[in-house]
């Protein structure tokens, strides 16, 4: 089933850079060719399973220099290609966008995941993806060292403050979705206050997101659940960045959600060579 998504997904990419046919391919000859995918930049590279592939889909031989997740720096040689001329060169676009969008959040990744490396705590992505990316940015975050949150809203059962806004009895809301979900389906309860906090963890939810909350008002969130409901996760939430991340990972939570992750994340700077 995945294979099948990646193929149906680059095959849209694909035709989107295609059009009604590659122009260049009606007037050039074709001839058996090497090329090499440069580094122009330091990062962690990402996005061999969906090169791997579209080098099947264009006929193309593929060999990696290195694998997802592992380092590179400028100047370093990523991937060399062999075959069509014109087939490389009708790829070459689709090819760099996405090594270089999923590197840049794995790098991104990366660097958040190097400040808190040594904390019993872990670091998660958010929905905040492009529309028809989710799946191939929650892999890229992974390639970084990061963990997925949900995939959608089907995966888990959120409460944030749209969803608590028309909910007047939370505690029966909960009742009946305990009742309503299949057995494995988590409950998450977004909060806002120590005050929140202290209302949910009675509830009976899986897991409580401290969201935009200080840290000190965190640690007292902990300080209770460690307490009085040690089953409970803790999830802290909102304007996590690179300077604050690791107070926020100190205070006990056992997660951190961050956005930033893909839509802060730049993308790295490579290019095809010719031989």
């Amino acid at each position: 089933m995945q294979d099948r998504r990646c193929y149906e997904f680059l095959k849209s990419a694909l035709e989107e850079d295609w059009g009604r046919g590659d122009l260049f391919s009606l007037i050039a000859q074709d001839e058996q060719i090497q090329a090499q995918i440069i580094a122009k930049s330091d990062g962690i590279f990402s996005g061999a399973y969906y090169l791997q592939m579209l080098s099947w889909m264009m006929g193309l031989e593929l060999e990696f220099c290195l694998q997802d997740s592992q380092a590179f720096h400028r100047g370093d040689i990523l991937v060399r290609l062999s075959g069509s001329y014109l087939e490389i060169l009708k790829s070459e676009r689709v090819m760099l966008n996405l090594l270089q969008h999923s590197s840049g959040i794995a790098t991104q990744t990366h660097h958040f995941m190097q400040k808190i490396s040594d904390l019993p705590v872990s670091l998660l992505d958010t929905r905040k993806t492009r529309p028809l990316l989710r799946e191939f940015e929650k892999y890229s975050v992974r390639n970084g060292g990061g963990k997925n949150h949900r995939f959608g809203l089907d995966d888990a059962l959120m409460l944030k403050d749209t969803h608590l806004a028309k909910i007047p009895n939370l505690k029966a809301f909960i009742l009946k979705a305990r009742q309503t979900l299949p057995f494995t389906t988590r409950i998450e309860v977004e909060c806002e206050s120590l005050k929140q906090c202290k209302e949910a963890f009675g509830l009976g939810v899986d897991i409580i997101m401290c969201d935009n909350m200080q840290v000190e008002e965190i640690l007292e969130v902990v300080k209770l659940r460690d307490a009085h409901y040690p089953s409970i996760l803790l999830e802290a939430s909102g304007n996590i960045t690179l300077e604050n991340i690791r107070e926020y990972a100190s205070s006990g939570v056992d997660a951190i959600s961050c956005g930033a992750l893909i839509h802060q994340a730049t993308w790295l700077d490579m290019s095809m060579k010719i031989s």
